[in-house]
């Protein structure tokens, strides 16, 4: 491998399983402390995250979604994973072991949907020490490992045919995804070798990125390319912080370097063009968010403002033009790039699950895959430990609470490849994906193991250090105890309801002698917010949108009350997005609301209209189990219109009050099929 003119290098901040939750599980052992802590130590990084024992959530809304994972998401998808006839995944590993015989069934990114399960089972035992749990992994570790080729080259799909052929042929495929299960392989590695202390599974992953190092030595860019969806950027970067390899980090550093140095790249895959010379946001938006959250990890290690310049770059676009207000990202099911006008017709590429143009954001037809959404997630989590910057704490939370939960059922149990906005059983056509929930998605299931670990992870983007001391990132009701950059324990309780009330207490439980600063993170969506320290006023400005710091010798039994005013609010959007013109969204802190047919009466949810003077009152509301925050109102309903074999029709001129209900995004389709809206038109 050349070395490269440019200081690419990689970053601080975990990836998906790098910090781990901690739960109780029931006739669990006591969670196994070891010194494995994470690599904080990245010189272009601002923030620094916990250890993976420091956070535990207590009360409230992301303590009931950590109780559904501990006691169904994780469990059902261990299950599903290991059972042939549903999945195959595991099967596949059997057969390319050698231990069966058979033909490798389901996408060819199946290993990677198995490493993203063990990841989540990882976590599980990281927290409650369950040695069943790490008997379950160790079996099928040794047959991960039994399955991998010499050279370590691991890829059941492949494999299994060369068993029968004896042909070593790899990366063959333009669209393979063997890269993206390696990485997924790395990540997993990593947070099992954090949880247990066993290299069994880091041994395997090592192997396979020594492979890739010596693949990428000696390929061409055009077969290098053959690696879709970059999940590997991220995994070569956990390898070399778990195991200090430099060559690693070497690897990472070219994987960026190599990406659009080939004559007949796709913006499908974001090689078309050097990654440096891209000043938009184009193509899959899961392989968009996955690069740009790899480059950010580039970035920490070497401060190269190369990388940086262009991540603002995609950043700005995304969230100027080409984001939902749900968080959401890639709104065509396929698209055309650059955008399909050229005159040039070889120019046209189809795009799957495409950004599309700027201000295309269509509703009844918005993509928006779960994988999607979590890689926003990811991404701003990681600009966020880069720059200390309030902003990308406030999209990553608008994903989480909206796009990313809308993905899994309230029981968790059943998922959503797809996120739509509106969702009509008038629609003249029929959609390549359910609009209801599914135990399991035959055709792609990539996203129900990946939403599981990121609820099963949530508690690693609450809290950060910094030099000065600790970031509230997101607010929930925990406990943490950890320590500051210079040693000092400290330990705090917080109490809320948030997302359904803004009023957030935090209590200090232990401390030290000296002053330090805590940040409390002031969401872009309030305004007019306080501060006060045992029940009297902080004198201090906290403006929306940043952190307000409060420096002091805190003391134990110290008190500090935040209030964010959360009123529902009318949300409109660019006049260019036409799909929303003329209409409005509902949002009452981060959470995003829609009018279902489960409330309405039996009345058509399309002939709903939202007066400007609306005011809506928080009621709370149980959904399948699941306690949270309703908005109602009175709203206006349009006359009934038979639009059967109708294009157009003069506008009805009576209007009828009626009652309106609003249920929160993340919650539609809980209660059996039915439509839903988040836009509604509006009356001035």
């Amino acid at each position: 491998m050349k070395k490269l003119n440019r200081n690419y290098g990689l970053s601080v901040f975990p990836t998906f399983g790098l910090i781990v939750l901690l739960f109780l599980a029931l006739n669990s052992t006591k969670a196994q402390q070891n010194a494995l802590t994470y690599n904080t130590n990245s010189p272009y990084a601002k923030l620094k995250s916990l250890d993976m024992k420091d956070v535990t959530w207590t009360k409230g809304f992301w303590a009931d979604r950590f109780k559904v994972a501990t006691e169904t998401m994780v469990p059902n998808m261990w299950a599903i994973y290991n059972d042939p006839k549903t999945s195959h995944a595991f099967k596949n590993f059997e057969i390319a072991a050698g231990l069966d015989t058979g033909n490798h069934k389901g996408p060819s990114f199946h290993d990677g949907d198995y490493y993203k399960t063990l990841e989540a089972m990882a976590s599980l035992y990281a927290s409650t020490g369950n040695p069943k749990l790490n008997e379950m992994m160790d079996k099928a570790i040794a047959v991960i490992a039994k399955s991998q080729r010499e050279d370590g080259y691991i890829y059941t799909k492949a494999m299994i045919e060369q068993r029968k052929t004896g042909s070593k042929n790899q990366f063959q495929d333009r669209l393979s995804f063997e890269a993206y299960n390696i990485g997924h392989l790395m990540t997993a590695a990593c947070v099992h070798f954090r949880a247990t202390g066993k290299t069994s599974l880091l041994n395997v992953a090592k192997k396979a990125t020594e492979y890739l190092y010596n693949f990428y030595k000696t390929a061409s860019p055009t077969l290098a390319r053959n690696a879709i969806c970059p999940s590997h950027y991220m995994g070569v970067i956990e390898m070399y912080r778990t195991t200090k390899e430099p060559r690693y980090l070497e690897l990472a550093k070219h994987l960026i370097a190599i990406k659009g140095k080939i004559d007949d790249g796709t913006d499908d895959n974001q090689d078309r063009i050097p990654f440096l010379t891209q000043t938009k946001a184009t193509g899959h938006a899961v392989r968009a968010s996955y690069l740009y959250a790899g480059v950010a990890d580039l970035y920490s290690e070497t401060g190269n403002d190369s990388l940086m310049k262009s991540l603002n770059l995609m950043w700005d676009d995304v969230n100027s033009h080409k984001m939902y207000v749900t968080g959401g990202l890639g709104s065509l099911y396929d698209g055309t790039s650059p955008d399909g006008t050229s005159y040039n017709p070889t120019e046209v590429q189809k795009i799957h699950q495409a950004f599309g143009r700027d201000y295309q954001l269509p509703n009844f037809t918005a993509h928006n895959e779960t994988c999607a959404n979590i890689g926003n997630v990811l991404w701003n989590w990681r600009m966020l430990q880069l720059t200390g910057d309030a902003k990308y704490a406030d999209v990553m939370e608008l994903a989480l609470h909206n796009s990313v939960l809308s993905g899994i059922s309230l029981n968790g149990k059943n998922f959503l490849y797809t996120n739509p906005l509106a969702q009509s059983d008038n629609l003249p056509f029929k959609q390549r994906w359910s609009k209801d929930r599914v135990p399991y998605i035959s055709l792609s299931n990539c996203c129900p193991p990946n939403v599981v670990r990121t609820i099963a992870e949530v508690s690693a983007y609450a809290y950060s250090v910094s030099d000065k001391g600790i970031w509230f990132n997101l607010y929930g009701g925990n406990k943490v105890n950890t320590k500051l950059a210079d040693g000092v324990k400290i330990s705090l309780s917080e109490v809320t309801n948030y997302p359904w009330d803004g009023n957030i207490k935090v209590t200090v439980n232990e401390t030290a002698g000296k002053a330090y600063s805590m940040f409390f993170r002031i969401p872009g969506w309030t305004s007019n917010a306080k501060i006060n320290i045992n029940g009297k006023p902080f004198n201090v400005v906290a403006k929306s949108g940043t952190y307000v710091e409060v420096n002091r010798n805190w003391k134990v039994g110290d008190v500090v009350e935040l209030i964010l005013p959360m009123e529902a609010q009318l949300i409109e959007s660019n006049p260019l997005v036409e799909e929303n013109r003329n209409q409005v969204a509902v949002k009452r802190g981060p959470v995003v609301y829609c009018l279902e047919s489960n409330d309405f009466q039996g009345k058509n949810i399309f002939n709903a209209v939202i007066p400007f003077s609306i005011i809506l009152k928080a009621t709370p509301i149980t959904i399948d189990g699941a306690q949270m925050m309703s908005l109602e109102g009175s709203a206006k309903l349009r006359a009934k219109t038979d639009w059967t074999n109708t294009l157009y029709h003069p506008i009805s001129k009576t209007n009828e009050t009626t009652p309106i209900k609003l249920v929160p995004y993340f919650a539609w389709g809980n209660r059996g099929h039915s439509e839903m809206s988040v836009w509604l038109p509006l009356s001035r």
